[in-house]
């Protein structure tokens, strides 16, 4: 079989019409394993650069500027580095089960080392915003063997963060440097200048990479206790590279606007290597990629200059595009708009579906499924809201589990629960057993922690994440429905509905919105306006917060979590002020506890001795009847 057949194979070039389950079950038919021609990323990558050898991989935009020339890398010369570095790596001690972290940037090095890493072993691509306390403990977990990290540049903390946990790493072999310089004594070395010693076309090692060998470590979850990273196979990835063509107008030559990190899989994989195995070209968006103002600001001058097919990003992402004027700009070549990450406003589908005239296609998936996992078909009729349906050769259904999530049996048609995926992207386990438990419904069927509703010709819905669900006085409330409200108001930019702990009801409803630059509303007119658009009176928050900036991971979903905290912090200060005398300090902490979950932590000064019982006693009777755990104490 030659080349061009291999690739027809990997990126779908067949396009088979897709309009109707009918037709995927008759695509089906042909077992996968015969359809599939790449066993490894960098065989996909391998394909992908044999379409068009000297078009452009990569367009690097260092200031992120339409009018900027950018830096090409062609599929040749990129593909080449990935081999070199594969090399590298090796020679430094990196066989197929070591592990190499990433702390970097977009830079071009970082995908070449990512994908470098995994033709040598296993990549470890780490947020290099979390703490160096944070990136520690994943680095150990992970058992990183070599460190790929940015020098130190003005702006950059991450060399500070690298000389403070080094130290802390008992198998690390040696540190790549990106824009640094090489201490060989401390087995320091700059990335491009050791790279550049090896050879760029052939894997030195010999190695023949199978499928089920593991390519990539993602760490997900929350950021505290053990880190929870999820293994990849290269067979995982591969099949996003695979099926995302079948339903995306990804193609040779194509371009896509690329601004998500590759510690997430959006980023590495839906993005990164389903672009780049299908013969098209990442346009950078400078080292912060969408977190740099310069990318929102001339977001359709890019569309204009590079002309991509796609238009795709997280929910903030295309949210904050809509508030960039148009202009003159020439946004023609957008046939597709998407997203996914997290919910996209319907507000937002029909804002973008009215402003290009093309389907806005919502994408569904997660981590443990190697991203996208459903969506929308082109092909079929919208459904504004629904992530559509599971691609092809995966499956998805609704579930009913127990508390320790096993299964209990299935749910009917638009019966709410939980959403479990099966299929060539979902991963066999995470890193640490202690994280397995729960994580599948059954073997090979990933519990996805969302709730979700299959309607009757087959539609995906996401109602919820279920640690979302907010339950007041035993019923169940979905906040989704009630942030989709906010978000019909002109003024709302972002908007997040959380659980604040209440002794009577468990929890209430609370909302928290970030507005439009240079909008205003006062909250009892924006609540007005929830309220007269929820027919569900008990779903109408309690109380609603202006916030400046929301907070967000650093893919751009929106953090519940801190804002969760924030609610009962502010519940706790509420309950307290009348419970200290006149004159008395008061201070209130919730944050994360390693064995209670969560732990309310209340200070107290300027109350004398004589005082303090009685008072103690009043707080403690304030407390007591909520589920969260208290502690006061003195100053």
């Amino acid at each position: 079989m030659t080349p061009a057949h291999l690739l027809d194979k990997l990126i779908g070039s067949e396009m088979p019409p897709l309009r109707n389950s009918a037709d995927v079950l008759a695509f089906e038919a042909t077992p996968y394993a015969e359809r599939i021609a790449a066993q490894s990323t960098y065989e996909a990558l391998q394909l992908g650069a044999a379409r068009s050898p000297d078009a452009p991989a990569i367009q690097f935009l260092p200031k992120v500027d339409a009018d900027q020339e950018p830096v090409v890398i062609s599929h040749r010369q990129f593909f080449a580095r990935v081999t070199q570095a594969a090399n590298m790596f090796n020679d430094l001690g990196i066989g197929p089960g070591d592990v190499v972290s990433f702390l970097m940037p977009l830079l071009p090095q970082s995908f070449y080392g990512l994908y470098g890493a995994q033709a040598a072993g296993i990549a470890n691509p780490v947020n290099p915003m979390l703490s160096a306390e944070q990136i520690g403990e994943i680095l150990r977990a992970a058992d990183t063997k070599v460190l790929v990290a940015l020098g130190p540049l003005p702006g950059s903390d991450i060399w500070d963060k690298v000389q403070q946990l080094k130290h802390q790493l008992p198998q690390l072999k040696a540190i790549l440097v990106v824009h640094g310089a090489t201490d060989a004594a401390n087995a320091v070395y700059n990335f491009d200048e050791k790279i550049a010693g090896y050879p760029d076309d052939r894997l030195s090692s010999g190695r023949r990479i199978a499928s089920t060998d593991l390519a990539g470590y993602f760490h997900t979850g929350g950021t505290t206790g053990t880190p929870k990273l999820v293994c990849h196979s290269h067979g995982n990835q591969v099949y996003q590279a695979w099926a995302l063509p079948l339903t995306m107008p990804l193609r040779s030559n194509g371009a896509v606007l690329f601004g998500l990190p590759l510690f997430h899989v959006g980023g590495s994989l839906t993005q990164g290597l389903a672009c780049l195995a299908s013969g098209g070209s990442l346009v950078v968006l400078g080292p912060s990629g969408w977190r740099d103002p310069a990318s929102l600001r001339n977001v359709w001058k890019l569309v204009e200059r590079y002309r991509p097919a796609v238009f795709g990003g997280v929910p903030t992402v295309l949210s904050a595009a809509l508030t960039v004027p148009v202009g003159d700009a020439d946004i023609s070549s957008i046939l597709i708009a998407s997203g996914g990450g997290s919910a996209i406003p319907v507000a937002v589908c029909k804002t973008y579906a009215e402003m290009l005239h093309a389907p806005v296609l919502e994408v569904y998936g997660m981590t443990e499924t190697s991203s996208v996992h459903t969506m929308s078909y082109p092909e079929r009729p919208l459904r504004l809201g629904s992530v559509g349906h599971a691609l092809p050769y995966s499956r998805v259904r609704i579930v009913k589990v127990d508390t320790d999530g096993r299964l209990l049996g299935d749910c009917a048609v638009n019966e709410i629960g939980v959403v479990a995926m099966a299929g060539p992207g979902v991963f066999s386990g995470y890193l640490g057993e202690q994280h397995n438990r729960g994580a599948f419904v059954e073997p090979g069927w990933v519990n996805s922690g969302d709730l979700g509703r299959i309607d009757e010709e087959g539609y995906l819905w996401i109602t919820g994440r279920a640690k979302d669900l907010i339950i007041r006085g035993g019923h169940n409330i979905d906040p989704l429905a009630i942030e989709e409200v906010f978000f019909q108001h002109p003024a709302v930019a972002l908007a997040a509905v959380v659980g604040q702990p209440d002794a009577y009801a468990g929890e209430l409803p609370v909302a928290y919105v970030q507005l439009k630059p240079g909008a205003q509303v006062e909250a009892g007119e924006l609540l007005d306006f929830v309220r007269q658009r929820t027919p569900e009176r008990a779903a109408v928050p309690v109380r609603l917060s202006f916030i400046d900036a929301m907070p967000l991971t650093g893919v751009g979903k929106i953090f519940k979590p801190t804002l969760r905290l924030d609610a009962a912090r502010q519940m706790v200060g509420a309950l307290l002020t009348d419970a200290v005398p006149a004159g008395a300090t008061l201070d209130v902490v919730v944050a994360a506890h390693a064995v209670h979950g969560h732990l309310i932590s209340v200070t107290l000064g300027g109350v004398g001795s004589a005082q303090r019982a009685a008072v103690e006693a009043t707080l403690h009777e304030r407390l007591n009847p909520l589920v969260m755990r208290h502690e006061i104490t003195w100053r």
